[in-house]
Protein backbone atom coordinates (compact mmCIF):
# COMPACT_ATOMS: atom_id res chain seq x y z
CA UNK A 1 0.00 0.00 0.00
CA UNK A 2 1.19 3.52 -0.78
CA UNK A 3 1.14 6.21 1.90
CA UNK A 4 1.77 9.95 1.93
CA UNK A 5 3.46 11.10 5.15
CA UNK A 6 3.07 14.85 5.77
CA UNK A 7 5.45 15.83 8.58
CA UNK A 8 7.76 18.86 8.78
CA UNK A 9 10.10 17.39 11.42
CA UNK A 10 12.70 15.77 9.17
CA UNK A 11 14.07 13.28 11.72
CA UNK A 12 10.61 12.09 12.73
CA UNK A 13 9.52 11.86 9.09
CA UNK A 14 12.60 9.82 8.18
CA UNK A 15 12.13 7.50 11.16
CA UNK A 16 8.42 6.85 10.51
CA UNK A 17 8.97 6.40 6.78
CA UNK A 18 11.79 3.93 7.40
CA UNK A 19 9.71 1.94 9.89
CA UNK A 20 6.73 1.76 7.54
CA UNK A 21 9.02 0.87 4.65
CA UNK A 22 10.38 -2.08 6.61
CA UNK A 23 6.79 -3.30 6.97
CA UNK A 24 6.29 -3.22 3.23
CA UNK A 25 4.55 0.13 2.76
CA UNK A 26 5.62 2.47 -0.03
CA UNK A 27 5.97 5.93 1.54
CA UNK A 28 6.30 9.38 -0.03
CA UNK A 29 7.16 12.29 2.28
CA UNK A 30 5.94 15.90 2.20
CA UNK A 31 7.29 18.55 4.56
CA UNK A 32 4.71 21.32 4.18
CA UNK A 33 1.08 21.76 3.18
CA UNK A 34 1.71 22.93 -0.37
CA UNK A 35 3.93 19.94 -1.11
CA UNK A 36 1.33 17.62 0.42
CA UNK A 37 -1.41 18.89 -1.89
CA UNK A 38 0.93 18.72 -4.89
CA UNK A 39 1.86 15.08 -4.26
CA UNK A 40 -1.76 14.19 -3.46
CA UNK A 41 -2.81 15.57 -6.84
CA UNK A 42 0.06 13.90 -8.66
CA UNK A 43 -0.09 10.34 -7.30
CA UNK A 44 -2.62 7.81 -6.10
CA UNK A 45 -2.29 7.05 -2.38
CA UNK A 46 -4.14 4.63 -0.15
CA UNK A 47 -3.82 6.83 2.95
CA UNK A 48 -2.33 10.11 4.20
CA UNK A 49 -0.68 10.62 7.59
CA UNK A 50 -1.10 14.33 8.27
CA UNK A 51 0.58 16.58 10.83
CA UNK A 52 -1.33 19.77 11.66
CA UNK A 53 1.50 22.13 12.62
CA UNK A 54 2.97 22.62 9.16
CA UNK A 55 4.89 25.60 7.76
CA UNK A 56 2.94 27.64 5.25
CA UNK A 57 -0.36 25.90 4.66
CA UNK A 58 -1.72 24.47 7.91
CA UNK A 59 -2.67 20.80 8.15
CA UNK A 60 -6.32 21.64 8.78
CA UNK A 61 -6.41 23.62 5.54
CA UNK A 62 -4.85 20.66 3.71
CA UNK A 63 -7.59 18.46 5.17
CA UNK A 64 -10.30 20.94 4.17
CA UNK A 65 -9.09 21.24 0.58
CA UNK A 66 -8.89 17.48 0.12
CA UNK A 67 -12.34 16.94 1.59
CA UNK A 68 -13.80 19.46 -0.86
CA UNK A 69 -12.75 17.10 -3.67
CA UNK A 70 -12.68 13.65 -2.09
CA UNK A 71 -14.87 12.39 0.73
CA UNK A 72 -13.46 8.86 0.71
CA UNK A 73 -9.67 9.33 0.85
CA UNK A 74 -8.30 8.01 4.17
CA UNK A 75 -6.55 10.61 6.35
CA UNK A 76 -4.98 9.94 9.74
CA UNK A 77 -4.02 13.04 11.72
CA UNK A 78 -0.77 12.68 13.67
CA UNK A 79 -0.33 15.81 15.76
CA UNK A 80 1.07 17.29 18.95
CA UNK A 81 -2.25 19.11 19.36
CA UNK A 82 -3.69 16.87 22.05
CA UNK A 83 -6.63 18.75 23.55
CA UNK A 84 -10.12 17.31 23.28
CA UNK A 85 -11.17 20.34 21.23
CA UNK A 86 -8.37 19.71 18.71
CA UNK A 87 -9.35 16.06 18.34
CA UNK A 88 -13.02 16.90 17.87
CA UNK A 89 -12.16 19.61 15.35
CA UNK A 90 -9.94 17.25 13.36
CA UNK A 91 -12.51 14.47 13.27
CA UNK A 92 -15.38 16.84 12.51
CA UNK A 93 -13.36 18.34 9.67
CA UNK A 94 -13.13 14.97 7.99
CA UNK A 95 -10.13 13.01 9.30
CA UNK A 96 -10.72 9.29 9.71
CA UNK A 97 -8.58 8.96 12.83
CA UNK A 98 -6.55 11.15 15.20
CA UNK A 99 -3.35 10.07 16.97
CA UNK A 100 -1.44 12.42 19.27
CA UNK A 101 2.33 12.80 19.72
CA UNK A 102 4.28 11.30 21.34
CA UNK A 103 3.08 7.94 20.06
CA UNK A 104 4.10 4.32 19.86
CA UNK A 105 4.99 3.21 16.34
CA UNK A 106 3.09 -0.07 16.79
CA UNK A 107 -0.11 1.86 17.50
CA UNK A 108 0.38 4.05 14.44
CA UNK A 109 0.80 0.98 12.24
CA UNK A 110 -2.23 -0.70 13.81
CA UNK A 111 -4.37 2.36 13.07
CA UNK A 112 -3.09 2.44 9.49
CA UNK A 113 -4.05 -1.21 9.05
CA UNK A 114 -7.48 -0.53 10.51
CA UNK A 115 -8.13 2.39 8.16
CA UNK A 116 -6.94 0.45 5.13
CA UNK A 117 -9.25 -2.43 6.00
CA UNK A 118 -12.13 0.03 6.15
CA UNK A 119 -11.08 1.32 2.73
CA UNK A 120 -11.68 -2.13 1.34
CA UNK A 121 -14.93 -2.75 3.24
CA UNK A 122 -13.74 -5.45 5.59
CA UNK A 123 -13.36 -5.44 9.36
CA UNK A 124 -11.59 -8.80 9.43
CA UNK A 125 -7.80 -8.68 9.84
CA UNK A 126 -7.64 -11.72 7.54
CA UNK A 127 -8.26 -11.44 3.79
CA UNK A 128 -9.44 -14.64 2.09
CA UNK A 129 -9.68 -15.95 -1.44
CA UNK A 130 -10.48 -19.64 -1.72
CA UNK A 131 -7.90 -21.51 0.37
CA UNK A 132 -5.58 -18.49 0.37
CA UNK A 133 -5.47 -16.40 3.58
CA UNK A 134 -3.57 -13.19 4.29
CA UNK A 135 -3.28 -12.03 7.90
CA UNK A 136 -2.84 -8.24 7.75
CA UNK A 137 -1.90 -8.00 11.44
CA UNK A 138 0.79 -10.71 11.44
CA UNK A 139 1.64 -10.00 7.78
CA UNK A 140 1.56 -13.72 7.05
CA UNK A 141 0.16 -15.64 4.08
CA UNK A 142 -1.24 -19.17 4.21
CA UNK A 143 -2.50 -21.56 1.58
CA UNK A 144 -4.55 -24.11 3.45
CA UNK A 145 -2.33 -25.19 6.35
CA UNK A 146 0.88 -24.21 4.58
CA UNK A 147 2.55 -20.85 5.20
CA UNK A 148 3.83 -19.01 2.13
CA UNK A 149 7.04 -17.12 2.96
CA UNK A 150 7.11 -13.82 1.05
CA UNK A 151 9.39 -10.81 0.92
CA UNK A 152 7.92 -7.45 1.94
CA UNK A 153 7.41 -6.40 -1.69
CA UNK A 154 5.82 -9.72 -2.65
CA UNK A 155 3.49 -9.43 0.35
CA UNK A 156 2.51 -5.89 -0.68
CA UNK A 157 1.66 -6.99 -4.22
CA UNK A 158 -0.40 -9.93 -3.00
CA UNK A 159 -2.19 -7.82 -0.37
CA UNK A 160 -3.27 -5.31 -3.00
CA UNK A 161 -4.48 -8.07 -5.31
CA UNK A 162 -6.41 -9.69 -2.45
CA UNK A 163 -8.10 -6.44 -1.45
CA UNK A 164 -9.27 -6.26 -5.07
CA UNK A 165 -9.99 -9.97 -5.41
CA UNK A 166 -11.94 -10.75 -8.56
CA UNK A 167 -10.97 -7.45 -10.22
CA UNK A 168 -8.44 -7.03 -13.01
CA UNK A 169 -5.68 -4.73 -11.73
CA UNK A 170 -3.40 -3.00 -14.25
CA UNK A 171 0.35 -3.43 -13.80
CA UNK A 172 0.65 0.35 -13.56
CA UNK A 173 -1.79 0.38 -10.64
CA UNK A 174 0.15 -2.33 -8.80
CA UNK A 175 3.38 -0.39 -9.32
CA UNK A 176 1.72 2.83 -8.15
CA UNK A 177 0.61 1.24 -4.87
CA UNK A 178 3.67 -0.89 -4.13
CA UNK A 179 6.58 1.46 -4.88
CA UNK A 180 7.31 5.01 -3.75
CA UNK A 181 7.45 7.80 -6.30
CA UNK A 182 11.26 7.95 -6.39
CA UNK A 183 11.57 4.38 -7.69
CA UNK A 184 12.59 3.85 -11.31
CA UNK A 185 9.43 2.26 -12.65
CA UNK A 186 11.11 1.42 -15.95
CA UNK A 187 13.35 -1.15 -14.29
CA UNK A 188 12.62 -4.87 -14.21
CA UNK A 189 11.78 -4.71 -10.51
CA UNK A 190 8.03 -5.21 -10.96
CA UNK A 191 8.35 -8.15 -13.33
CA UNK A 192 10.93 -9.76 -11.06
CA UNK A 193 8.71 -9.49 -7.97
CA UNK A 194 5.50 -10.63 -9.65
CA UNK A 195 7.38 -13.63 -11.12
CA UNK A 196 8.89 -14.47 -7.74
CA UNK A 197 5.48 -14.17 -6.03
CA UNK A 198 3.94 -16.53 -8.57
CA UNK A 199 6.72 -19.09 -8.17
CA UNK A 200 6.32 -19.14 -4.38
CA UNK A 201 2.55 -19.50 -4.65
CA UNK A 202 3.01 -22.27 -7.19
CA UNK A 203 5.37 -24.08 -4.81
CA UNK A 204 2.71 -23.81 -2.07
CA UNK A 205 0.04 -25.21 -4.40
CA UNK A 206 -1.66 -21.91 -5.27
CA UNK A 207 -0.12 -21.41 -8.68
CA UNK A 208 -3.47 -20.81 -10.41
CA UNK A 209 -4.58 -17.93 -8.19
CA UNK A 210 -2.89 -15.06 -10.05
CA UNK A 211 -4.30 -14.87 -13.56
CA UNK A 212 -2.75 -12.71 -16.28
CA UNK A 213 -5.28 -10.85 -18.42
CA UNK A 214 -3.24 -10.03 -21.50
CA UNK A 215 -3.18 -6.32 -22.20
CA UNK A 216 -5.22 -5.59 -19.05
CA UNK A 217 -3.34 -6.67 -15.95
CA UNK A 218 -3.65 -9.27 -13.21
CA UNK A 219 -6.58 -10.84 -11.40
CA UNK A 220 -6.52 -12.77 -8.13
CA UNK A 221 -9.19 -15.45 -7.97
CA UNK A 222 -9.66 -18.95 -6.60
CA UNK A 223 -9.40 -21.40 -9.54
CA UNK A 224 -13.01 -22.53 -9.09
CA UNK A 225 -14.10 -18.87 -9.46
CA UNK A 226 -12.40 -18.40 -12.82
CA UNK A 227 -14.06 -18.42 -16.18
CA UNK A 228 -13.73 -21.67 -18.12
Amino acid sequence: MKLLLVEDEALLSKSVAKGLGLLGYAVDCAYDGEQALYLYGLNEYDLMILDLNLPGLDGMEVLRQIREKDADFRILILSARNSLEDKISGLDSGSNDYLTKPFEFAELEARIRSLLRRSFTTKDVTLRCGLLRLDTAARQVWYGQRQVELTRKEYTLLEYLMTHSGETVAAETLIEHAWDSETDLFSNSFRFHIHSLRKKMETAGAGDYIVTKRGQGYRLQAPEEGAP
